[in-house]
């Protein structure tokens, strides 16, 4: 396989079911670093303006409304509110949006791992798109459900990512525009980056 790469202009992100009440399910993370990935992937798809599309699963119900983190750090997102399907791609509306955006690489987080995620990539990589699961911004209630998940889609083809790994990919160089913004990422949802970061500078102040 050749290396084709993540860039601004190729990539779109999608958020399937990143839901208050769904959240709750979630234990193969810490609650904080599941939030703090979920927020550091909205913020690569801020810096990168890259096109997204989030949806929802019975909103209404007790699957619960759009994460906080997800509806205001997104507010130009388009918002896909299924009424009953549960593999995202089943829903026409969905399925448009996700092709006008005219992106052939998907970034796909969800929550559930093995639903949410695994459903809508299995779909997407059948419907001809590039598909990465952006797995620690997903989650679900067990480490073995996911396990499982991620050895479904890796044998189809989903590539499987992270969060930091997507970032470093589209920022390609630390001197491009984007450099300072993405600086300031790392710092803010990856500790230790950030005390590098204030290392290097309290020495600098010092000479």
């Amino acid at each position: 396989m050749s290396y084709d790469r993540l860039s601004a202009t190729n990539a779109a992100v999608l958020f399937v079911d990143h839901q208050t009440g769904l959240a709750n399910g979630v234990t193969t993370q810490t609650p904080a670093d599941f939030l703090n990935n979920v927020k550091a992937l909205v913020t690569i798809a801020q810096i990168y303006k890259l096109p997204t599309i989030i949806t929802t699963s019975a909103h209404d119900g007790p699957n619960g409304p759009i994460m906080p983190a997800v509806e205001q750090g997104l507010p130009d997102a388009t918002i896909v509110h299924r009424p009953g399907e549960i593999n995202a791609f089943d829903n026409a509306d969905f399925a448009a949006a996700v092709k006008k955006t005219a992106r052939k690489k998907l970034l796909i987080a969800g929550i559930s791992t093995e639903v949410c995620l695994a459903f809508a990539s299995l779909s997407a990589k059948a419907e001809g798109y590039d598909v990465y699961a952006v797995l620690d911004a997903s989650g679900t209630w067990n480490k073995l459900v996911e396990d499982a998940a991620i050895a479904r889609m890796i044998q189809a083809g989903v590539v499987p990512m992270t969060w930091v790994g997507v970032g470093a990919e589209l920022l390609h160089d630390w001197r491009s525009e984007t450099g300072l913004a993405h600086g300031k990422l790392m710092g803010d949802y990856l500790p230790f980056a950030g005390n590098n970061t204030a290392g290097f500078f309290a020495a600098k102040g010092q000479k």
